[in-house]
């Protein structure tokens, strides 16, 4: 199974602390993407990224899932929780498979000044040929919005600190 791996980091931001409970709360439904809403809502999606911290939201653990859009079928799985420094989503593995396997790893990194990195990781593994055509096709899309991600999340931590 070959696959591609897509790695994006924000500059240096407020303490881990701070960035954290905005990805604890990520999803539809819940925090939102911090992205850009609109393009989000032309697909229908009801993403609505919140400015606040939500308390209820803010104790994720491994088995949960993430929506991405009120479907069901667009959730993403938690894999993987280290409270404070990563987060990482999959496909549920109750899911039929599909063309390809993804995971979505939000790591944070300590910086020397005190400060906090943000890293976001996508990775596919490709399970049919033509999957590596259909990744391709929205990589633009996909770094576009990862990018506002990233600069949303980044705006809303370094004004609560």
């Amino acid at each position: 199974m070959s696959g591609k791996f897509r790695q994006l980091a924000a500059p240096a931001v407020a303490l881990a602390g701070a960035v954290w409970p905005w990805l604890a709360q990520i999803g539809q439904g819940r925090g939102g993407f911090y992205s850009y809403d609109f393009l989000e809502n032309l697909l229908g999606l009801d993403i609505h990224s919140t400015d606040r911290i939500h308390q209820e939201w803010q104790d994720i653990q491994a088995g949960d899932h993430v929506h991405l859009a009120p479907a069901a079928s667009s959730d993403l799985e938690v894999v993987r929780v280290d409270t404070g420094s990563a987060l990482v989503l999959g496909v549920p593995p109750d899911t039929p498979p599909g063309p390809f396997h993804f995971t979505w790893a939000f790591v944070l990194r300590p910086q020397p000044d005190g400060s906090t990195r943000l890293l976001v990781r996508e990775r596919y593994a490709y399970r049919r040929w033509w999957t590596v055509w259909m990744v391709e096709a929205v990589e633009v899309a996909s770094y576009i919005m990862s990018r506002r991600m990233l600069q949303g999340i980044r705006t809303r931590a370094e004004r609560r600190t």
